[in-house]
């Protein structure tokens, strides 16, 4: 199989696989005073501190969730709460609209339980919010803003969002501000005390580590009203610790952070080479997001195809042994066109046919190559289905 999915996940690495087999035999609750439960929380609070380094951070504000999803949820539920606790007039959500769903369902959950009022900031053509259109919206009631949330970069389309930038603006008036960097980390440099931020979210399964953990990076000035209840393991976090999923999350983002350079420059060749490959194949090919090797990530190769129906297109590759996405979102089995590229500005017929290939560290030379010399039959024949 060709697996051209790293976005969705990617497969764990040898190193995180060594060391999550290293403690699943190992007994003991992080949280208990004898032997066993110093020595899990002894493995925790070193999973800390490498997580930390990895990421800009200090180990104090490293906050172990289940995931990405739990993450974005804690930080922008959590941050609303606490903020409008302080003042009632602070209800207003900023947020970029291309956001993934995590931080997305969890702002219209707010809107229709919560009382939030939601504003959705302007991106251009590439899927970028610019600084100065968060300070136009903030300057219209700096005081009843309660956050912002805008992702580091984006996962259908690769665009790199000025993440330190928008921090600083809101920072200027005082507000906090979130960064889901769940796509970004491994790809582009992140550090949480340089963007300055007060809330980050990374994930395991993205850098090579496994599924069900990831952390909320939190600036201890801060503290978010919790999700959940019943035992404060963690700062604003309840729930027993997954020591050995921490102790793989914590190698994976060491070793993601150590070869990053390593893998921007030798994925992003070959994403080149599929961009290359796709646009000779199919000419009309559309490539969305930010163009330039500096604006987008490394790993990412988003296109639309006119004329095509993307879940058709993705099926006749997954016949071939090519596993990529559409990048659109189903519900109730009917596709709907991306989110993402309508608030680019996109047309919805055109945002239904898209591919996403998302390169990762498994990916090879002979995987492009098989892709490039599919995907031109593959797009002749989604046409050819879609006249009929």
């Amino acid at each position: 199989m060709v697996y051209l999915d790293h976005a969705a996940t990617t497969p764990m690495v040898p190193e995180a696989v060594q060391a999550m087999t290293a403690h699943l035999t190992v007994t003991g609750n992080a949280n208990a005073l004898h032997a066993a439960g110093r020595r899990a929380r002894r493995t925790v609070e070193e999973a800390r501190e490498e997580l930390a380094a990895a990421l800009g951070a200090r180990p104090s504000e490293i906050v172990f969730t289940g995931g990405g999803t739990e993450a974005d949820n804690l930080a922008v539920k959590g941050l609303f709460w606490a903020r409008r606790a302080e003042d009632p007039r602070r209800v207003r959500v900023l947020a970029s609209p291309v956001e993934h769903h995590a931080v997305l369902d969890a702002v219209h959950w707010l809107a229709d339980h919560e009382g939030a009022v939601v504003e959705w900031l302007e991106v251009d053509g590439f899927g970028r919010v610019h600084p100065q259109a968060l300070r136009a919206a903030i300057e219209k009631a700096p005081r009843d803003v309660a956050l912002v949330t805008a992702m580091w970069a984006n996962n259908e389309v690769g665009t790199i969002l000025p993440v330190r930038e928008l921090a600083e603006v809101a920072r200027g008036f005082g507000i906090p501000s979130h960064s889901d960097a769940v796509q970004a980390f491994g790809q582009t440099e992140v550090d949480f005390a340089a963007a300055g931020l007060d809330a980050l979210t990374v994930t395991g399964h993205k850098v090579g580590g496994p599924y069900g953990v990831g952390a909320l990076v939190l600036r201890r000035e801060d503290t978010p009203v919790p999700l959940l209840h019943g035992g404060e393991q963690e700062r604003s976090r309840s729930g027993t610790l997954d020591v050995p999923a921490i102790a793989a999350f914590a190698t994976a983002a060491r070793l993601a952070a150590e070869r990053r350079a390593d893998f921007a420059r030798t994925v992003g060749a070959l994403r080149d080479e599929l961009v290359r490959g796709v646009r000779a194949a199919v000419p009309d090919a559309v490539l969305n997001g930010d163009p330039s090797p500096e604006g987008r990530l490394p790993a990412n190769a988003h296109f639309s195809f006119p004329g095509c129906d993307g879940d058709a297109l993705l099926l006749l590759l997954d016949a071939q042994g090519i596993a990529c996405s559409t990048g659109s979102a189903c519900t109730a089995g009917v596709a709907q066109p991306s989110h993402v590229l309508l608030a680019m500005g996109q047309a919805p017929e055109l945002a239904r046919a898209t591919l996403r290939f998302s390169l990762g560290h498994t990916t090879t030379a002979e995987d492009i190559a098989t892709v490039v010399k599919a995907i031109g039959p593959a797009a002749e024949r989604a046409r050819a289905a879609g006249q009929i």
